[in-house]
């Protein structure tokens, strides 16, 4: 790999950089990169493959850093037309729509918002483990029906406290998941890459092996090629039927389909997603679920955690711009002569 790690030297920046925008950005950011940076904004998928072809033909040897977010990335394709491009800046923490192969074969730096969301994604976890296991949103359609007065009293729900839960993926969000559920008397468990040195929770060898000894399975590791489809049919079937699912993660770690079914046979109890493989697209089926909460991947949607994953964002492209190098690189940019 041509991929520059920390301490190496940095990415040489052109005395007149460009900055291309790629895909829907927030607002405010994307305002800023227009009004400070002068940015370049790539047509979107509806304009048409022609319009975007002449774009890049027009102006994609100018450009020297994208700004993207988690849902839109940059493929090979579009860094093989952007051949200045030396570094990939990236609007949250998910980067798995980004191809990472490509951007070290290519000495592309990438970068995301690391931290930053960590307490607001936890807390979406949590929350929607509270509400599937209690079911408070459909009660909440229960009383609105006027069913209370009709039909008496809203059926029993499961207990949240001293539930056994599995985490898959002990990074930073999945430890402030444990550190919250812990607190509520539960008892964990995960899964990781690697066994989490000095974690005071129990390592599972592999997802299967975590389902099969937990009531609730929460879903926090990373997306990309690496975990697509980790969460299938077998690790569903060894949470089984009196077992929950939780996903903040990306939808792609997680079997849709085999998801929708198991849920539909009644092999899982319920779940809880604020994720899915084909945003905003959600199977038609899990709308029909009463026993699952849907979230429109509003995880990081509070206004001091956008901001904050916006600051970062600019923090990272000013350093790049000024150094050749990235404040919380995924990959740090291969210097260039």
């Amino acid at each position: 790999m041509s991929v520059s790690r920390p301490g190496s030297a940095p990415h040489t920046v052109p005395a007149t950089p460009r900055v291309l925008q790629v895909g829907p950005l927030k607002d405010s950011l994307a305002e800023t990169l227009r009004a400070e940076y002068d940015a370049l904004v790539l047509p979107s998928g509806d304009a048409g493959a022609a319009e975007r072809a002449e774009f890049l033909a027009a102006h994609g040897a100018d450009v020297t850093v994208v700004v993207t977010s988690g849902r839109t990335g940059v493929d090979a394709a579009l860094m093989a037309a952007l051949p200045a491009l030396g570094a990939v800046v990236n609007f949250g923490v998910g980067y798995d729509t980004t191809d990472i192969d490509a951007a070290a074969a290519a000495g592309v730096g990438v970068s995301n918002t690391p931290d930053v969301l960590t307490d607001c994604v936890a807390d979406t976890a949590v929350g929607l483990l509270i509400d599937v296991l209690r079911r408070f949103t459909d009660a909440d359609r229960y009383l609105r029906a006027g069913r209370w007065t009709v039909d008496g009293n809203y059926p029993l729900t499961r207990q949240v406290s001293n539930t056994r839960v599995g985490i898959i993926g002990m990074g930073r969000i999945g430890g402030a998941i444990a550190k919250r559920l812990s607190a509520f008397g539960c008892t964990i468990s995960y899964h990781n890459r690697h066994r989490v040195p000095d974690s005071p929770y129990r390592y599972a060898a592999t997802p299967v092996d975590l389902a099969r000894d937990v009531d609730v399975l929460v879903v926090a590791a990373a997306g990309g090629s690496g975990t697509r489809g980790l969460v299938g049919a077998d690790v569903l079937d060894a949470l089984g039927p009196e077992g929950y699912l939780i996903n903040i993660a990306r939808g792609s770690v997680v079997d849709e389909g085999a998801l929708v079914t198991a849920l539909q046979q009644g092999r899982l109890a319920g779940a809880g997603l604020d994720v899915f493989v084909d945003e905003p697209n959600v199977p038609v089926e899990l709308l029909r679920m009463d026993n699952v909460v849907l979230l429109p991947h509003v995880g990081s949607g509070t206004v001091q955690t956008r901001a904050a994953m916006e600051a970062l964002t600019l923090r990272n492209l000013d350093e790049f711009l000024a150094t050749g190098r990235l404040v919380t690189p995924v990959l740090q940019p291969a210097a260039r002569v």
